[in-house]
């Protein structure tokens, strides 16, 4: 089973999402984009690299001029400019040039990396995101938002890049731990949050069947999520409006990833973050409790952090200030206005944000 989807740009095709549940149609895909006078690198980590990399070797070799690998060691700690270094050296020395192409297999660190690297070097070449996380297949692969982490800030420098290519296989999902599968549903359940409450409900509706791994289930979740993020990029592909919703979770989250010196999973800080704006949402009049409880009954069902321990309120609050989506000084928080109803709204205080992470600190 085979399912596809096209992203569009400024009212042309981009590229395409291809959702399947083995790498074999992956070479008539790559075939498509014409690189059989090309080189290819390779980027994974040291996690999925020994995985999936020989399998996706062989597939490219047979349709490439050269392949190689560049691997580097896996974790948020590795995602900086020190890493993306070492794989301009690795270009460098196998004489890539402008027309040749990156190829990012792995979950979110590797696909932000591997993009950052070819939105960089030679100032842009070709990449194509083939995704092993659930995260990655439901977010940072989708988009075109690249980057590295710079000291403590996360994401801090990037370009908007965006792939030839994702193709997900799905049955990847079957190797992945499960505290990576349920960082990636912290996503999966913002989508539907902010844009789609029809969605948020099937989730709770299929909740056993997700938490079993049904891969048919699966990517009908992947692809519904997959859905809810083309059409939010595609209204704002630059995040000059619409698709700053996209943030949900993530001002607070991004904040507590920090603080917790980027030991806690991307997936589940944006859930925390999630969670807290959820109850500033009821606060402000706009959600019942009943409906941030369910929420965080969800949560708990996927196996999802819904508090943190040892952070300081006063620490999380200032982090949010360094925040990449601040706008002239100002916080653009994301709210709900209503389940599957999201808002942003520059006009959030300290103190609301106190009254949420309240909930959410132990």
């Amino acid at each position: 089973m085979e399912k596809r989807i096209t992203v569009y740009g400024y009212g042309r095709p981009i590229y395409d999402i291809v959702l399947s549940t083995a790498f074999e149609g992956l070479k008539e895909e790559i075939k498509k984009l014409d690189v059989q006078d090309r080189r290819v690198c390779i980027v994974t980590d040291s996690i999925v690299g020994p995985l999936y990399l020989e399998e996706v070797e062989t597939i490219f070799s047979a349709c490439c001029k050269q392949v190689i690998s560049f691997q580097f060691p896996e974790g948020e700690s590795h995602k900086n400019l020190k890493t993306v270094e070492n794989l301009y050296e690795t270009l460098i020395l196998h004489h890539f040039d402008r027309k040749d192409m990156l190829v990012a297999l792995g979950g979110g660190v590797v696909g932000d990396l591997c993009g950052y690297g070819a939105a960089t070097y030679l100032r842009g070449i070709s990449f194509i995101q083939i995704p092993t996380t659930l995260l990655s297949q439901v977010d940072s692969s989708i988009g075109g938002k690249t980057g590295v982490d710079f000291a403590s800030y996360k994401n801090m420098v990037g370009a908007f890049h965006m792939p030839k290519l994702v193709y997900t296989n799905v049955s990847t999902l079957l190797t992945l731990p499960d505290k990576q599968f349920s960082s990636g549903m912290g996503e999966i359940i913002k989508h539907g949050l902010i844009k789609d409450v029809v969605y948020y409900q099937w989730l709770r509706d299929h909740s056993q069947q997700i938490r079993n791994r049904d891969l048919d289930i699966c990517m009908e979740m992947i692809w519904g999520s997959d859905e809810i993020k083309r059409k939010t990029v595609e209204a704002d592909p630059l995040e000059r409006g619409e698709r700053a919703l996209l943030n949900f979770g993530h001002t607070l989250g991004h904040a507590i990833e920090k603080w917790k010196d980027f030991q806690m999973l991307h997936g589940h800080c944006v859930a925390v973050g999630a969670l807290a704006a959820a109850w500033m949402s009821h606060d402000r009049g706009m959600l019942s409790e009943e409906e941030v409880l369910g929420l965080k009954q969800m949560m708990e069902e996927f196996q999802m952090p819904t508090a943190v321990l040892g952070l300081d309120m006063e620490q999380i609050i200032k982090a949010t200030k360094n925040d990449k989506k601040m706008d002239g000084g100002t916080i653009r928080f994301i709210l709900l206005q209503a389940m599957g109803q999201a808002v942003i709204d520059s006009q959030v205080t300290e103190e609301e944000m106190r009254q949420g992470l309240l909930r959410v600190l132990e």
